[in-house]
Formats: structure tokens, sequence, C-alpha cells
């Protein structure tokens, strides 16, 4: 497994065109935003809308209160089948294209993918992920800006904050199956044995990096599909950069790409394959530099 985990391993990933030198926006630049949210889509033109009402109404309200306060919506549309890119390109007339940009992919390269994408063209200070389902309540960034905050002084200006359903497991389970409650706790079981010891909760959708953490880890970043979150954390725990786990309210939202067998299993793959092509050095860090 070892062997094969080695010889099937990718290269370190290329970035996109949208992260090298002289293009603009680009990550390894300074920050000329307070907050950049990237919002993966992929075949989101009914859950979408939800989401971005809700977030752009927090942060224009924000930005009335703190005039200081900047924002970006980058919306990354994930090779999408239907009207994604269509949507979101009307809240850019709407609230202009500075502070709602979209890009397209033309191939869908998964939630991984998509993010990192989203990453490597931001202009914030910090980066929030956030799904497209609006499973999180938007304003809960203040709980996640809390638990960055928390974590000063920042080593090398890093630092992760994780928003967290653990507390909201109990209830999760009696409303599931028996089967994918058994799914649930392999993979935790698998996250926690393989790759992340430390998080609870490393798949909810709404975590908050500095700029130099997004940098660092998202540069690292091989995986591209649902199990990114765990290598992203692999990899900062790699780099010693503090993680705060923090209590959010989340709600299921119907609609999701999740296949529940399918996916779990390949994530299971992912897993196992993060810790043996980072063991047997197939995979290796690399620290970035900025402009």
């Amino acid at each position: 497994i070892c062997a094969i985990a080695h010889v099937t391993a990718k290269t370190m990933p290329q970035e996109g065109a949208e992260c090298r030198k002289g293009s603009a926006p680009n990550i390894r630049d300074p920050a000329t935003r307070e907050l950049s949210v990237v919002v993966p889509s992929y075949n989101e033109e009914n859950r979408l809308p939800l989401m971005m009402d809700e977030a752009l109404d927090y942060l224009e309200k924000r930005q009335k209160r703190d005039p200081s306060f900047t924002y970006e919506v980058i919306v990354v549309n994930d090779g999408s089948k239907d009207q994604t890119e269509k949507v979101a390109k009307e809240y850019c007339k709407k609230y202009g294209s500075d502070k709602v940009r979209v890009i397209s992919l033309e191939k869908n390269q998964g939630k991984g993918g998509a993010v990192r994408t989203g990453v490597f063209s931001s202009r914030g200070k910090t980066i929030l992920m956030a799904d497209a389902d609006g499973a999180t309540k938007f304003a809960d960034i203040e709980k996640v800006e809390e638990g960055l905050k928390n974590l000063r002084p920042w080593p090398k200006e890093m630092a992760i904050s994780c928003g967290s359903r653990a507390h909201l497991e109990k209830d999760s389970i009696a409303k599931r199956s028996y089967f994918r409650t058994l799914l649930m706790y392999g993979f935790h079981f698998l996250v926690w044995f393989l790759c992340v010891k430390e998080i609870r909760d490393t798949q909810c959708g709404f975590k908050l990096l500095t700029r130099e953490a997004a940098l660092q880890t998202f540069s690292n970043l091989h995986i591209e599909r649902w199990a990114f979150d765990v290598e992203l954390l692999y990899i900062a725990q790699r780099l010693k950069i503090p993680i705060a786990e923090v209590a959010v309210n989340w709600t299921e939202i119907e609609g999701s790409k999740l296949v529940p067998f399918w996916s779990w299993l390949q994530m299971g793959r992912d897993l196992l394959f993060i810790r043996l092509r980072y063991m047997t050095g197939a995979w290796k860090l690399e620290a970035k530099k900025c402009n």
C-alpha cells in the first residue's frame, strides 16, 4: 500500500494563472482588504442566493458601522452545469465587481480545488471559507474571528480558526440511520488515527485563516475533493500553525453533493494516502514566499 501511495502520488500542485506573478489579484501580494470570503459552488443555482443574501447583508451592515472594514466575496463556479455562474454574476451587478467577484472553472476540480483557486486570488488580511448552502449562519464569523484573535501572538502571522459542529453531534445522531452513524464514527476515527488529533470537526466548511496561513497551507495542498479539509489541517499541524475550534450554528440544508457511501469511501482512501504520502516523502512541505 505504501508503494502504491508513493508511486501514484501527484507532484506539487501547480498554481493557476490567477496566482502567478504579474497576475492580479494574487495571494502573494500584500492584502488590500480586511476580509475575503471564498465560496466554492458546484450546481448551486438554488442554494447560492440564500447564502449570498445573508452574507452580503451582514457584510454591508458591518461596513456601514465601520467604514474602515473592507471585504470581497469570491464565488468560484466549479464547472457547474446549471445557472450558478449567472446567479453569481447578478450579485456582481448589484454590489459591484470590487465587492463580488466570480471565477469560473471550465472543468469541475472538486471543492478543495475550487477553494484553492479562490484563495490564490484573494486580497484579504483574513480569508474565510464558506459553503454555498448557507448551512452556517454567516454572523458566526464573529465567533471564528474571536477564536483567531485568542490565538495571538500568531507565529509568523499564521493562525486558523475552524467553525465546529461537534457540539451538535448528539442531535444529529438521533436523526441519522445506524449505517450513516457508523460511517461517521468510522471517518472520525480515521481522521484521528491517521491525520488530525486535536480538531473534533474537520469537515465544517466555515474556516478563517490569516493570509500567511492560507498561503502556506493551500500552496502545499494536494487533495482537491472532500478530504481536502483534513489535509489542510494536517499541513497546518506539521507547520505548527495554531488552530482554534469554535462552535457555530449549523442547519442541514437539502441538496448536499455528498453521496453517503461512495464519498465516505473516497475520503477514507484519501486519508490513508495523505498519511502514507507524507510519511514516505512522496509529498513534502515547502515554505512559500510573498512577492
